[in-house]
């Protein structure tokens, strides 16, 4: 029997910039915020302004463009582009085909039995849809060499690049600094079984990340509950970075809102709980309206 292969994914997730090749994530934000009606974090009285992205792996990939913008009018800050790297070895075709029809976005990567690398929303997506708007693409990739996706990234319009600490610990400042050279604005991600320890190091170096993504589900994989112990977390980034952006990823809708925003979480990524609502903008609205408010207590 034919044998292909185990999956092993890897989930990613962030990008903006004009449809030029000349952008760098300080011009983006100001491209942005000329779209944006949102109060500034000033305005406000809260130390980090609340940051809503849906998840577009949620949406509908024959019409993304006019996803992104049904989000943007809804109220959506940035859009979060999952990219997932998909390696497939020790399967059988069956068994892979049985796990496609589940993750009907792995499927691409089936071929004859070689390694095939695959990505979920790749270069030509990112690309593709800079050309139709302005906003924040959110990029989070879960790649094991994140380094040789930056050039592609940032030339294809990426506005934030957040890649995994896990794979990242020995080369990060160059990293860092290419993405920042490529002029998107670099994170970094950790998985639930991560210590929160580990990211400490780049948030306090001579070339920092600017965000930290708390992943709240364990990544690569749909229908996860989110896991409120992860809280503990954020709570830790927050009381020792005030100012930080902190994103979380991963079961994040009006059940689960609050104790993220309690914790100190300023950045939500939601998927299905925005793109499934039956009025997407009022879920939007109530995500920040909890995020705004915790701030405030802080």
């Amino acid at each position: 029997m034919m044998r292909v292969g185990k999956i092993i994914n890897s989930r990613a997730f962030g990008i903006v910039s004009t449809s030029t090749k000349s952008h760098n994530y300080s011009t983006s934000k100001l491209n942005y915020s000329t779209i944006s009606n949102h109060k500034t974090s000033s305005e406000l009285g809260i130390m980090v302004e609340a940051k809503i992205a849906p998840s577009m792996l949620s949406s509908d990939f024959a019409n993304l463009a006019s996803e992104a913008e049904r989000m943007l009018t809804f109220g959506a800050d940035w859009l979060h582009m999952d990219i997932m790297v998909v390696i497939v070895y020790l399967f059988t075709y069956r068994q892979l085909r049985l796990m496609a029809l589940r993750y009907l976005y792995l499927f691409p990567a089936v071929t004859d039995g070689h390694f095939v690398p695959n990505l979920t929303i790749g270069v030509p997506v990112i690309e593709s849809l800079r050309k139709h708007t302005k906003a924040y693409l959110d990029c989070h990739l879960m790649v094991t060499n994140p380094l040789d996706y930056v050039d592609q990234f940032g030339k294809a319009g990426a506005s934030g690049f957040t890649f995994h600490v896990e794979v990242s610990k020995d080369n990060w400042p160059e990293l860092v600094k290419q993405i920042k050279s490529k002029g998107m604005r670099p994170g970094v991600a950790l998985k639930p079984g991560t210590p929160i320890e580990e990211v400490f190091p780049l948030l306090e170096g001579e070339h920092p990340v600017e965000m930290v993504l708390v992943m709240t589900v364990e990544p690569g994989f749909g229908g996860q509950k989110f896991m409120p112990d992860m809280m503990n977390k954020v709570r830790t980034l927050r009381e020792k970075y005030p100012t930080l952006d902190i994103e979380v990823d991963g079961g994040l809708g009006p059940s689960t809102i609050d104790a993220a925003a309690a914790a100190g979480a300023n950045c939500i990524v939601a998927g299905s709980s925005v793109f499934g609502a039956p009025e997407p903008a009022q879920v939007i609205s109530l995500l920040r309206t909890s995020v705004n408010k915790a701030q405030k207590t802080c």
